[in-house]
């Protein structure tokens, strides 16, 4: 049986503070769980980035946190960027 799956792709802090660019993690469950997996995963490196990151759900501004997410979904995981 295969598990149905989502992509998080990680930018700029979020990159540098999980240690990868992106990873996979199971589908059918809410933005809002799968951020407490990612936290306990990275630990307390990504948990601050996190916090304060924007996150977008197929390349759209995710508004709705306890929506289970699809299946072959991609999260972008994006912290404040500097700069002007």
């Amino acid at each position: 049986m295969t598990v149905a799956t989502v992509t998080v792709r990680y930018f700029a802090g979020a990159r540098a503070a999980a240690g990868r660019a992106e990873e996979t993690t199971t589908a059918g469950r809410s933005l809002d769980e799968v951020l407490a997996e990612l936290s306990e995963r990275h630990g307390a490196r990504l948990v601050p980035v996190l916090k304060v990151a924007s996150f977008l759900v197929d390349g759209v501004t995710c508004h709705d946190r306890k929506q289970p997410l699809p299946a072959g979904a991609t999260i972008d995981v994006l912290p404040p960027f500097a700069g002007g």
